[in-house]
Protein backbone atom coordinates (compact mmCIF):
# COMPACT_ATOMS: atom_id res chain seq x y z
CA UNK A 1 0.00 0.00 0.00
CA UNK A 2 1.22 3.67 -0.74
CA UNK A 3 2.28 5.71 2.03
CA UNK A 4 0.42 9.23 0.97
CA UNK A 5 -2.23 11.28 2.82
CA UNK A 6 -6.32 10.33 2.02
CA UNK A 7 -6.54 14.01 1.53
CA UNK A 8 -3.97 13.88 -1.44
CA UNK A 9 -5.83 10.67 -2.84
CA UNK A 10 -8.85 12.42 -2.73
CA UNK A 11 -7.87 15.91 -4.59
CA UNK A 12 -5.56 13.83 -7.18
CA UNK A 13 -9.52 12.00 -7.76
CA UNK A 14 -11.11 15.39 -7.99
CA UNK A 15 -9.10 16.41 -10.77
CA UNK A 16 -7.69 14.02 -12.70
CA UNK A 17 -10.43 10.95 -11.98
CA UNK A 18 -9.08 7.58 -10.64
CA UNK A 19 -7.68 5.98 -13.54
CA UNK A 20 -5.15 9.09 -13.38
CA UNK A 21 -4.51 9.52 -10.55
CA UNK A 22 -3.60 4.98 -10.35
CA UNK A 23 -1.72 6.25 -12.84
CA UNK A 24 -0.06 8.95 -10.78
CA UNK A 25 -0.03 6.45 -7.75
CA UNK A 26 2.55 4.22 -9.38
CA UNK A 27 4.70 7.07 -10.15
CA UNK A 28 4.72 7.66 -6.68
CA UNK A 29 5.67 4.39 -6.10
CA UNK A 30 8.18 3.78 -9.05
CA UNK A 31 11.95 4.05 -7.82
CA UNK A 32 13.66 6.78 -9.75
CA UNK A 33 16.75 6.42 -11.64
CA UNK A 34 18.97 8.78 -11.39
CA UNK A 35 19.60 11.15 -14.16
CA UNK A 36 22.01 14.26 -14.66
CA UNK A 37 22.74 17.44 -17.13
CA UNK A 38 26.16 17.65 -19.13
CA UNK A 39 27.50 20.97 -18.37
CA UNK A 40 28.73 22.29 -21.46
CA UNK A 41 30.53 25.00 -19.97
CA UNK A 42 33.01 23.13 -18.73
CA UNK A 43 32.98 19.89 -21.06
CA UNK A 44 30.50 18.15 -23.47
CA UNK A 45 28.12 14.88 -24.14
CA UNK A 46 30.95 13.12 -26.38
CA UNK A 47 33.94 13.52 -23.41
CA UNK A 48 30.85 12.61 -20.61
CA UNK A 49 29.75 9.28 -22.22
CA UNK A 50 32.87 7.96 -22.99
CA UNK A 51 33.57 8.09 -19.31
CA UNK A 52 30.40 6.59 -18.56
CA UNK A 53 31.04 3.73 -20.78
CA UNK A 54 34.92 2.99 -19.35
CA UNK A 55 33.23 2.84 -15.91
CA UNK A 56 30.46 0.58 -17.35
CA UNK A 57 27.35 2.73 -16.70
CA UNK A 58 24.74 2.14 -18.67
CA UNK A 59 22.85 5.13 -19.86
CA UNK A 60 19.79 6.73 -21.99
CA UNK A 61 19.09 9.77 -23.68
CA UNK A 62 16.10 11.89 -24.04
CA UNK A 63 14.72 13.21 -27.17
CA UNK A 64 13.87 16.82 -26.40
CA UNK A 65 17.63 17.62 -25.11
CA UNK A 66 21.32 16.16 -26.15
CA UNK A 67 22.37 17.31 -22.41
CA UNK A 68 20.13 15.31 -20.24
CA UNK A 69 21.04 11.47 -19.82
CA UNK A 70 19.62 8.66 -17.78
CA UNK A 71 21.76 6.55 -15.54
CA UNK A 72 20.17 2.60 -16.17
CA UNK A 73 22.51 0.76 -13.61
CA UNK A 74 24.47 2.99 -11.05
CA UNK A 75 23.14 4.86 -8.12
CA UNK A 76 23.71 8.61 -7.36
CA UNK A 77 26.30 8.06 -4.70
CA UNK A 78 28.87 6.26 -7.33
CA UNK A 79 28.38 9.03 -9.65
CA UNK A 80 29.55 11.63 -6.96
CA UNK A 81 32.84 9.84 -6.96
CA UNK A 82 33.31 10.31 -10.62
CA UNK A 83 36.12 13.32 -11.16
CA UNK A 84 33.62 14.44 -14.05
CA UNK A 85 31.00 15.22 -11.21
CA UNK A 86 33.67 16.56 -8.57
CA UNK A 87 34.84 18.74 -11.33
CA UNK A 88 31.70 20.28 -12.15
CA UNK A 89 31.40 18.79 -15.73
CA UNK A 90 28.16 16.87 -14.93
CA UNK A 91 25.48 18.09 -12.56
CA UNK A 92 22.73 15.73 -10.67
CA UNK A 93 19.17 17.04 -11.70
CA UNK A 94 16.23 15.65 -12.45
CA UNK A 95 14.73 15.49 -15.92
CA UNK A 96 11.53 17.62 -15.62
CA UNK A 97 13.95 20.35 -13.24
CA UNK A 98 15.54 20.75 -17.04
CA UNK A 99 12.80 21.56 -19.01
CA UNK A 100 11.88 25.22 -17.71
CA UNK A 101 15.33 26.69 -18.45
CA UNK A 102 15.09 25.27 -21.93
CA UNK A 103 11.52 26.54 -22.42
CA UNK A 104 12.75 29.65 -21.17
CA UNK A 105 14.96 30.11 -24.25
CA UNK A 106 17.35 32.00 -22.27
CA UNK A 107 18.82 35.04 -24.44
CA UNK A 108 22.47 35.92 -24.41
CA UNK A 109 23.04 39.56 -24.03
CA UNK A 110 19.49 39.38 -21.86
CA UNK A 111 18.71 40.14 -18.35
CA UNK A 112 17.32 36.98 -16.71
CA UNK A 113 15.95 36.75 -13.62
CA UNK A 114 16.18 33.40 -11.65
CA UNK A 115 13.79 34.04 -8.99
CA UNK A 116 14.36 31.42 -6.29
CA UNK A 117 17.25 30.29 -7.41
CA UNK A 118 19.27 27.92 -4.86
CA UNK A 119 20.94 25.00 -5.33
CA UNK A 120 21.52 26.64 -8.16
CA UNK A 121 20.34 23.92 -11.40
CA UNK A 122 18.44 25.65 -12.82
CA UNK A 123 21.05 29.12 -13.00
CA UNK A 124 23.93 26.91 -13.98
CA UNK A 125 21.57 25.34 -16.93
CA UNK A 126 20.91 29.06 -18.37
CA UNK A 127 24.55 29.76 -18.16
CA UNK A 128 25.26 27.01 -20.08
CA UNK A 129 22.53 27.61 -22.63
CA UNK A 130 23.46 30.76 -23.20
CA UNK A 131 27.29 30.65 -22.80
CA UNK A 132 27.76 32.71 -20.04
CA UNK A 133 27.10 35.35 -21.78
CA UNK A 134 23.43 36.53 -20.71
CA UNK A 135 23.20 39.13 -17.30
CA UNK A 136 21.86 36.67 -14.61
CA UNK A 137 20.79 37.20 -11.15
CA UNK A 138 19.82 34.79 -9.12
CA UNK A 139 17.39 35.30 -6.29
CA UNK A 140 17.50 33.13 -2.70
CA UNK A 141 16.15 34.30 0.59
CA UNK A 142 17.89 32.04 2.80
CA UNK A 143 21.18 32.94 3.60
CA UNK A 144 23.20 29.56 3.98
CA UNK A 145 20.82 28.03 0.65
CA UNK A 146 22.76 30.97 -1.20
CA UNK A 147 25.78 29.94 -0.13
CA UNK A 148 25.30 26.45 -1.59
CA UNK A 149 24.31 28.32 -4.37
CA UNK A 150 27.26 30.53 -5.08
CA UNK A 151 29.33 27.29 -4.52
CA UNK A 152 27.64 25.30 -7.37
CA UNK A 153 28.15 27.97 -9.78
CA UNK A 154 31.73 29.10 -8.58
CA UNK A 155 32.00 25.00 -9.73
CA UNK A 156 29.83 24.80 -12.48
CA UNK A 157 31.87 28.15 -14.35
CA UNK A 158 28.55 29.68 -14.26
CA UNK A 159 28.66 33.61 -14.60
CA UNK A 160 26.02 34.62 -12.26
CA UNK A 161 25.03 37.83 -9.47
CA UNK A 162 23.93 36.16 -6.22
CA UNK A 163 20.98 38.52 -4.68
CA UNK A 164 20.36 37.34 -1.23
CA UNK A 165 16.72 38.69 -0.93
CA UNK A 166 13.04 38.04 -0.53
CA UNK A 167 12.01 37.74 -4.23
CA UNK A 168 8.67 39.31 -3.17
CA UNK A 169 10.29 42.55 -1.71
CA UNK A 170 12.67 43.13 -5.41
CA UNK A 171 12.75 47.11 -5.70
CA UNK A 172 10.34 47.77 -9.30
CA UNK A 173 13.44 49.59 -10.40
CA UNK A 174 15.06 46.03 -11.69
CA UNK A 175 13.17 45.01 -14.70
CA UNK A 176 14.13 42.14 -16.77
CA UNK A 177 14.15 40.68 -20.55
CA UNK A 178 13.07 37.00 -18.72
CA UNK A 179 12.43 35.40 -15.58
CA UNK A 180 12.29 31.98 -14.42
CA UNK A 181 10.07 31.71 -11.04
CA UNK A 182 10.73 27.74 -10.24
CA UNK A 183 8.15 28.76 -7.03
CA UNK A 184 8.35 27.01 -3.74
CA UNK A 185 6.14 24.05 -3.50
CA UNK A 186 4.06 21.15 -1.72
CA UNK A 187 5.84 18.81 -3.90
CA UNK A 188 2.80 16.83 -4.59
CA UNK A 189 4.60 16.18 -8.11
CA UNK A 190 7.44 13.98 -5.76
CA UNK A 191 6.23 12.07 -3.71
CA UNK A 192 7.50 9.09 -2.23
CA UNK A 193 5.13 7.17 -1.69
CA UNK A 194 7.58 3.88 0.25
CA UNK A 195 8.24 6.66 2.74
CA UNK A 196 6.63 6.27 6.31
CA UNK A 197 7.04 9.99 6.84
CA UNK A 198 4.49 11.42 4.13
CA UNK A 199 1.21 12.15 6.22
CA UNK A 200 3.43 14.23 8.64
CA UNK A 201 5.27 16.32 5.73
CA UNK A 202 2.77 16.67 3.50
CA UNK A 203 -0.19 18.68 4.88
CA UNK A 204 -3.18 20.72 3.81
CA UNK A 205 -1.39 23.74 5.83
CA UNK A 206 1.58 23.36 3.69
CA UNK A 207 -0.54 23.21 0.64
CA UNK A 208 -2.01 26.73 1.32
CA UNK A 209 1.27 28.00 2.43
CA UNK A 210 2.40 27.26 -0.82
CA UNK A 211 -0.41 29.10 -2.79
CA UNK A 212 0.13 32.10 -0.78
CA UNK A 213 4.04 32.19 -1.41
CA UNK A 214 3.46 31.44 -5.21
CA UNK A 215 0.61 34.10 -5.51
CA UNK A 216 2.65 36.84 -4.15
CA UNK A 217 5.71 35.43 -6.15
CA UNK A 218 4.37 35.66 -9.66
CA UNK A 219 2.15 38.94 -8.94
CA UNK A 220 6.07 40.53 -8.40
CA UNK A 221 7.23 38.59 -11.43
CA UNK A 222 4.99 39.82 -14.23
CA UNK A 223 5.62 43.44 -12.10
CA UNK A 224 9.31 43.61 -12.90
CA UNK A 225 9.14 41.97 -16.48
CA UNK A 226 9.70 44.00 -18.76
CA UNK A 227 6.50 44.80 -21.50
CA UNK A 228 6.26 42.26 -24.06
CA UNK A 229 8.84 39.87 -22.89
CA UNK A 230 8.20 36.07 -21.42
CA UNK A 231 8.79 34.25 -18.44
CA UNK A 232 8.43 30.31 -17.01
CA UNK A 233 5.83 29.90 -14.04
CA UNK A 234 6.97 26.06 -12.81
CA UNK A 235 6.99 23.86 -9.67
CA UNK A 236 7.18 20.33 -8.57
CA UNK A 237 3.52 20.31 -8.02
CA UNK A 238 0.52 18.35 -9.96
CA UNK A 239 -2.57 20.23 -7.95
CA UNK A 240 -3.90 22.82 -9.72
CA UNK A 241 -4.72 25.17 -7.41
CA UNK A 242 -0.65 25.62 -6.96
CA UNK A 243 -0.48 26.43 -10.87
CA UNK A 244 -3.55 27.01 -13.05
CA UNK A 245 -5.80 28.43 -10.76
CA UNK A 246 -2.94 30.78 -9.39
CA UNK A 247 -2.15 31.84 -13.04
CA UNK A 248 -6.05 32.49 -13.53
CA UNK A 249 -6.09 34.54 -10.98
CA UNK A 250 -3.13 36.35 -11.78
CA UNK A 251 -3.48 36.99 -14.92
CA UNK A 252 -7.19 38.67 -14.20
CA UNK A 253 -5.09 41.26 -12.68
CA UNK A 254 -1.70 41.55 -14.02
CA UNK A 255 -1.59 42.45 -18.46
CA UNK A 256 0.03 39.09 -19.40
CA UNK A 257 -1.32 36.33 -20.80
CA UNK A 258 0.13 32.39 -21.45
CA UNK A 259 2.20 31.62 -24.64
CA UNK A 260 1.52 28.18 -25.56
CA UNK A 261 4.68 25.74 -25.04
CA UNK A 262 6.23 24.83 -28.08
CA UNK A 263 9.08 22.40 -27.80
CA UNK A 264 11.17 20.06 -29.99
CA UNK A 265 10.03 16.56 -28.87
CA UNK A 266 8.03 17.48 -26.17
CA UNK A 267 5.17 15.39 -27.18
CA UNK A 268 7.82 12.27 -25.54
CA UNK A 269 7.02 13.44 -22.24
CA UNK A 270 4.34 11.58 -19.64
CA UNK A 271 2.29 14.28 -19.57
CA UNK A 272 -1.43 14.85 -17.32
CA UNK A 273 -4.03 16.72 -18.91
CA UNK A 274 -3.81 20.27 -17.75
CA UNK A 275 -6.67 23.10 -17.31
CA UNK A 276 -4.89 25.71 -19.26
CA UNK A 277 -4.05 24.93 -23.01
CA UNK A 278 -0.96 25.82 -23.81
CA UNK A 279 0.75 24.16 -20.39
CA UNK A 280 2.64 20.96 -19.34
CA UNK A 281 1.99 18.95 -16.57
CA UNK A 282 4.33 15.80 -16.46
CA UNK A 283 3.36 12.38 -14.79
CA UNK A 284 5.69 11.25 -12.06
CA UNK A 285 7.12 7.81 -12.83
CA UNK A 286 10.67 6.28 -12.68
CA UNK A 287 12.32 9.02 -15.10
CA UNK A 288 10.27 11.72 -14.36
CA UNK A 289 9.46 13.63 -11.50
CA UNK A 290 5.37 15.83 -11.24
CA UNK A 291 5.81 18.94 -12.45
CA UNK A 292 4.11 21.66 -14.16
CA UNK A 293 5.00 24.42 -16.28
CA UNK A 294 3.37 27.28 -18.08
CA UNK A 295 5.17 30.70 -19.95
CA UNK A 296 3.77 33.82 -19.42
CA UNK A 297 4.04 37.01 -21.43
CA UNK A 298 3.57 40.59 -20.14
CA UNK A 299 1.28 42.89 -22.51
CA UNK A 300 1.95 46.35 -22.58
Amino acid sequence: MPNMPEFLKQLLEEQYGKEITKKIVQGYLSKRNTTLRVNTLKTNTIEVEKILKEHKIEYEKVQWSKEAIIIKNSKEKEIKNLEIYQQGKIYLKSLSSMLPPILLQPKRKADILDMAAAPGGKTTQIAALTNNEANITACEINKIRAQRLTYNLQKQGANAYVMVQDARTIDHFFSFDQILLDAPCSGSGTINAKENKQNQTFTLKLIQKSVNLQTALLKKAIDILKTGQEMIYSTCSILSCENEEIIKKVLKEKKAQIVPIEAEKIETLPQLPTKIEGTICICPNQNYEGFFIAKIKKQG
